[in-house]
């Protein structure tokens, strides 16, 4: 079972990667940082005859690099009560690859992998991180993939994410889970 993480933070060492490593303590996994790639938004071009172009960005190396995995984990802080820009642009970008001929097995292949959430946020994010954890099932669940669970963990300033004993639980529950 291979496991890559797509990290979608921005600051070092932030509480969402705290908590993200904590669960992975141990396990071998692939962590893409998107933050230290280059992902420009999506130009939606559906509709357009020449359709969908290239953007000339690193978004396809990320894409060639988590295909290979079985299991993915989505770990992103919660700005705004929802994922960071940087996964949003990442996810956006999907519907590119679903027509793009380079991939014809893209929904096919992320079909047969397993997804996990891990996010952490300030104001009360068990709560008002739920609407956030309901927009990735409807990702999932059109892209055919597994929704195997998620960690909503509680921090703003650094290392913060210490102090939820829950959300530490639960990523010892999840290390368990991928080993």
């Amino acid at each position: 079972m291979t496991i890559a993480i797509l990290d979608g933070g921005t600051r070092p060492n932030g509480n969402t990667k705290i908590l993200t490593n904590h669960a992975i303590q141990g396990i071998n996994a692939e962590i893409i940082y998107l933050k230290d790639n280059q992902i420009h938004p999506i130009i939606d071009m559906r509709h357009a005859p020449e359709g969908f172009q290239d953007r000339n960005d690193d978004y396809n190396s990320i894409i060639d690099r988590i295909l290979p995995h079985e299991i993915l984990i989505f770990s992103t802080p919660i700005y705004w009560y929802s994922m960071s820009g940087i996964m949003k642009n990442f996810i956006d970008r999907w519907s590119q690859t679903l027509r793009d001929p380079n991939y014809p097995d893209f929904k096919r292949k992320m079909a047969a992998k397993k997804a996990f959430v891990i996010a952490v946020g300030g104001d009360d994010p068990t709560i008002k991180g739920l609407p956030m954890i309901q927009q990735f099932k409807y990702i999932f669940d059109f892209i055919g993939m597994d929704f195997a669970g998620y960690i909503l963990g509680s921090g703003n300033k650094p290392e913060d994410i210490y102090e939820d004993i829950e959300a530490l639980f639960k990523s010892e529950q999840l290390q368990k889970k991928l080993n």
